[in-house]
């Protein structure tokens, strides 16, 4: 594809192989973001966009490990979204669950001498309330119908009528949670300074920052995959059945 700081961030992340990969080193939102400009982008992230569009550029100019990279315009709905739940959800409740009581043993260990993990520990707590009644929305409501939507077109079936009227509305409030997602993801790097663990910090604290860059990692890919590729092609599909 023809890349220019006015492609927007989530055409390049999903157009281009291996660009999640460079934004996640760059510190570039294609999730939540993915609508920005990649000049808009870069200057938030403070970086040039020249040096971006070159590295973009070159690994466009790469060959595609097609075994172990599925290009998702293509795929059913419902192989996205079974994968979504099979490599995502499950890896982030199981994150969730070991993070939260390692966070309480090191933020009890350095409270004095490190505040900021009290700070941080509140807002994992909130991130995984939200995220945990967040992903029980999609598997009992949106995600069910995304199936049936597919399921309905491949047969040219009718479409199925949900009781929310049209998918852009659980669309919209699954975006919108996305983005109160990624603001408290940014303040878990921000006040653990980019995961800079103390000189003093144990086995546990380097343990808990890896857990949480990990979990972020993992996040942003998961809501690329809903917000730049399944929720349009939902809407799209809705439109056409």
């Amino acid at each position: 594809m023809s890349i220019n700081t006015a492609t927007t961030v989530r055409e390049l992340a999903i157009e281009v192989p291996g660009a999640t990969r460079l934004f996640e080193k760059l510190g570039i939102d294609y999730c939540c973001g993915g609508s920005s400009p990649l000049l808009a982008a870069c200057s938030s992230a403070g970086i040039a966009v020249e040096d971006v569009v070159r590295s973009l550029e070159q690994a466009s100019a790469a060959p595609i490990e097609r075994d172990t990279t599925r290009d998702w315009r293509n795929e059913p709905l419902t192989a996205l979204v079974s994968y979504i739940l099979e490599t995502h959800h499950i890896f982030d409740r199981e994150e969730l669950d070991r993070i939260e009581p390692l966070m309480a043993k090191v933020a009890s260990v350095y409270e004095k001498s490190h505040p900021e993990l009290l700070e941080i520990q509140t807002v994992f707590i909130a991130m995984k309330a939200d995220l945990l009644t967040h992903m029980m929305k999609e598997e009992r409501v949106l995600f069910p119908y995304i199936i049936e939507l597919q399921q309905a077109a491949d047969v040219k079936g009718p479409k199925p009528v949900p009781f929310f009227g049209t998918v852009r509305n659980p669309v919209r409030m699954m975006s919108e949670e996305h983005d109160a997602v990624g603001d408290m993801l940014r303040s878990v790097r921000e006040l653990s300074s980019n995961f800079k663990v103390p000189a003093e910090g144990c086995f546990s604290y380097r343990t808990l920052y890896e857990a949480l860059e990990g979990i972020e990692r993992d996040l942003h890919t998961h809501i690329h995959l809903e917000n730049n590729l399944l929720f349009p092609r939902a809407i799209e599909m809705e439109a056409a059945v």
